[in-house]
């Protein structure tokens, strides 16, 4: 599975990160971050899933990315590209807050503004836009950080001004999706998108929320309804249900991509969240196209 680990060659400022991105398979996992992104697929092909959209990529595929939106690239067990790489890619993140008060209240941003908004549930580039802000993209590894920013400057006024852009991620999720209402249950919901693929130890996650372990445990279901556990189910279903619509992965690389060791466990969890065993949960679903 592949999303956003640090690459090898990146050009940091106060601002941007911009990085390439080089790897192969299981690098990665379903995450999310608190920045912006945008990301633009230079080789390999897959499903990315931003939210609850699943599309195919294909080099020359470029998505822009609020904040906090789960997302992740994955890649055809069978690539056949020039290299042995399964996935490379240029991205930027930068934090909001660096542009909302700083950039995007001139005037002259009306552009920039108008990306940052449209961007929530992710965007997809498009059509001429697309061609101009590879061109721009394509460079800024390779730039010094004043550069950088403006050419990254240039690239958001693109995409904000572009009436070719599609959405990704729907109203209905985005409405949906979990929204903390403090810092300790965003600790919580952090911490168990990073490691679902771990045995989760409720000692590190009771350091992370400054409680004990007990209290933890008691706060969680008291505010949520559920406890750390059945939470926990929740985000690996949600990434096993998007899975699923991908034909070519077995049941059993469904299970253990999203985060179980065990089929039979698997199985179990699936139909207790879905009412439904994966197979069926894919034979429903085989008929539907995805976002």
């Amino acid at each position: 599975m592949i999303g956003h680990p640090l690459g090898e060659n990146s050009s940091r400022t106060a601002s941007l990160k911009t990085e390439v991105f080089q790897d192969n398979l299981e690098k990665s996992t379903w995450h999310y971050h608190n920045n912006y992104e945008l990301s633009f697929i230079l080789e390999g092909t897959g499903k990315r899933i931003v939210g609850d959209s699943i599309m195919e990529f294909h080099p020359g595929d470029m998505v822009l990315m609020g904040p906090d939106l789960p997302h992740v690239w994955i890649s055809d067990r069978s690539s056949s590209g020039l290299t042995s790489r399964t996935l490379e890619m240029v991205y930027v993140q930068f934090n909001g807050e660096d542009f909302a008060g700083k950039v995007t209240s001139l005037p002259e941003a009306e552009g920039i503004r108008m990306a940052m908004e449209q961007c929530a549930g992710g965007i997809q580039i498009t059509g001429e836009t697309l061609d101009r802000v590879s061109e721009i993209m394509l460079q800024l590894p390779y730039l010094n950080p004043f550069d950088s920013l403006l050419s990254f400057l240039r690239m958001m006024d693109l995409i904000g001004r572009s009436e070719s852009n599609l959405k990704l991620a729907g109203n209905d999720y985005l409405l949906s999706r979990f929204n903390p209402g403090n810092r300790r249950l965003a600790a919580v919901h952090d911490y168990l998108m990073k490691h679902y693929r771990e045995d989760i130890d409720l000692d590190k996650l009771a350091k992370v929320t400054h409680m004990a372990k007990g209290s933890l445990c008691r706060y969680f279901k008291s505010t949520t309804g559920i406890t750390v556990f059945d939470y926990l189910n929740r985000i690996k279903i949600d990434l096993a249900c998007k899975l699923l619509m991908d034909q070519e992965l077995s049941v059993l690389e469904v299970c253990v991509d999203s985060g179980f060791n065990n089929l039979s466990h698997f199985n179990k969890q699936f139909r207790r969240v879905t009412g439904l065993t994966p197979t069926i949960f894919r034979r429903q679903f085989q008929g539907l196209s995805v976002r």
